[in-house]
């Protein structure tokens, strides 16, 4: 017994290395059944199931291993590590705080002296009462010492932001704010030309009556005179453009063009940034046409016509397209990803269809880099916009009444209908409860009935609850995606539930595969197409995230 337990942590330690985080969380499992009673088992599955982003199993199984052995520190470290993923801050200073820093820390130390080896284990660290000298042991870990400060910063951060922010009913839209019509700046400038225009004519008046005392009432005359002539000049369509030197892409007029957009692409690839005044406009537009949609949007495709969910657009000038979701977040260039996507839908609003995945909140971008990368690449406007026009996504698509397109999955009570999506009010942060949430965080498991998510938000759902969803809404099909997959996709629940991945190799480490459906009317038949990731420009993923996330990739 002895031995098989040595081989399946062996077994499981490879796998994980291999990044085979499914395969190591099975034999991790093995070694459990024989063994329940071993803290390591329970702490590294609970790393596997963080790989794999299954936070709420990952906090299960680091729970486990701190009632196996309370001083194993592994088990608060990986639980805090997933209550961290999850935007739990403060769940993750408790346990960082508690049983990291205030409990035992493992201190490996090896003092190489000849043949001898000095092994140093149990430390405290920073409790109550201890002196200086077992303070100073901090020093020996900066590594858990920096997650904690990172953690308290984020706690902070976040009671901050809870003291300051706005009632929801007093609440303006960012957009209200925003013309970018007046956006034409000088390099170093804050202010648009036409407010710059009529305060000089105003400084040169002031100057002309202290230098030569001319009458008021002709510098009166010549300031009007000067507004009028700005005036003139704004409508007869003079009104002023982007810098000179900016060679980017540019909108002409109000209309978003296919040849606008191919121009913003090859920019992108050459890792050139959109103009301000451009991606508002985008943005602004986009938030006009989502906030006119219905929480659940159907689409007809005519007979003869192909349509494809989470397929790849570059280059595809006619195709019907639908995206379920997570556009953003991980990867360095989501901002480039939101902007093609939203021009898409300005140019053609009936050939694009986006819903919104768990990752288009703000809790979810100030973790995983959306937010940074937003304020690094444009400012923080930006981010404020985009958190509202993401509430504006609807939230499942049905096409040609067969097919239901959603980013998470089903819901945690029968009897859940079309008109009860569509009536959802979703203009909103998502919800830790209820339907909005089940859409954007639930998964299928292969066991009937329901279970607790593994993520820890959301649920589990057999292949009996996606049997009577389908029946009771008289639709033949469930596509999702929200989770990686190695060849792209996966078939589920009898055939009745696919689960696509479109983003191959990802965050540049799992060595998956992409995948896209393509279906074709009337018969409405799932053609599944895969394909691998291609070389991008060497910008890691997570380069924008918060600091304590990165600290634990």
């Amino acid at each position: 017994m002895l031995q098989k337990l040595r081989n399946s942590k062996s077994c499981a330690n490879d796998a994980f290395n291999a990044r085979k985080y499914a395969k190591a969380i099975d034999l991790y499992s093995q070694a459990i059944e024989v063994n329940s009673q071993n803290a390591v088992y329970w702490a590294n599955r609970a790393f596997a199931h963080i790989k794999l982003e299954e936070y709420g199993s990952a906090i299960q199984d680091a729970t486990k291993a701190i009632e196996v052995d309370p001083k194993y520190s592994k088990g608060y470290y990986r639980r805090g590590a997933a209550h961290l993923a999850m935007g739990k801050f403060k769940e993750a200073l408790k346990d960082f705080q508690q049983r990291i820093v205030l409990s035992t820390i493992v201190v490996a130390i090896r003092l190489e002296l000849g043949t001898i080896s000095l092994k140093v284990g149990y430390l405290i660290l920073n409790l109550p009462g201890q002196d200086l000298e077992s303070r100073k042991y901090a020093q020996m870990i900066p590594d858990a010492t920096k997650k904690l400060k990172e953690c308290e910063k984020a706690v902070m951060k976040l009671k901050f932001e809870e003291a300051i922010s706005v009632p929801e009913s007093e609440r303006r839209s960012i957009a209200d704010s925003i013309d970018f019509h007046s956006i034409g700046k000088g390099p170093n400038s804050s202010v648009s030309t036409e407010v710059a225009i009529a305060t000089v004519t105003v400084a040169v008046m002031a100057v002309v009556v202290m230098l030569v005392k001319t009458s008021k009432t002709t510098v009166a005359a010549a300031i009007v005179v000067g507004l009028l002539v700005l005036g003139a000049c704004w409508w007869s369509g003079c009104k002023p453009d982007v810098e000179p030197q900016y060679s980017g892409a540019r909108i002409e007029g109000d209309v978003v063009t296919l040849d606008f957009v191919k121009k913003m692409l090859d920019d992108f690839k050459n890792q050139k940034c959109l103009h301000k005044r451009y991606a508002f406009q985008i943005v602004l537009q986009t938030r006009e046409i989502l906030h006119a949609l219905p929480s659940l949007v159907d689409i007809k495709v005519l007979d003869g016509k192909h349509f494809t969910v989470c397929g790849d657009v570059h280059g595809q000038k006619r195709i019907h397209i639908c995206l379920t979701g997570d556009f953003v977040d991980r990867g360095s260039f989501s901002l480039e990803v939101i902007l093609t996507l939203f021009a898409f839908k300005c140019m053609s609003p009936s050939a694009i269809y986006l819903a919104r995945g768990n990752h288009e909140s703000k809790s979810m971008n100030k973790i995983y880099g959306f937010e940074g990368e937003v304020r690094s690449k444009l400012n923080d406007t930006f981010v404020e916009l985009f958190s509202e026009v993401f509430c504006y996504l609807p939230l499942a698509h049905v096409i040609n009444e067969k097919v239901f397109v959603v980013h998470g999955g089903l819901f945690s009570v029968d009897g859940v209908k079309l008109s009860d999506i569509r009536a959802i009010n979703r203009f909103c942060e998502p919800p830790e409860e209820g339907l909005m949430c089940e859409l954007l965080w639930s998964d299928p498991q292969p066991l009937p009935g329901r279970g607790p998510s593994k993520r820890g938000v959301g649920l589990s759902f057999g292949a009996d609850v996606t049997k009577r969803f389908l029946q009771e809404n008289n639709l033949d099909l469930v596509v999702r995606s929200h989770e990686v997959k190695d060849e792209g996709y996966e078939i589920e629940h009898d055939g009745k539930l696919i689960t696509v991945f479109s983003a191959p190799n990802y965050c540049d480490q799992m060595g998956n595969k992409g995948a896209f459906i393509r279906f074709e009317a009337p018969e409405m038949k799932p053609n599944i197409v895969t394909f691998s990731a291609v070389s991008h420009p060497d910008v890691k993923p997570m380069a924008y995230a918060n600091n304590f996330l990165r600290m634990f990739q």
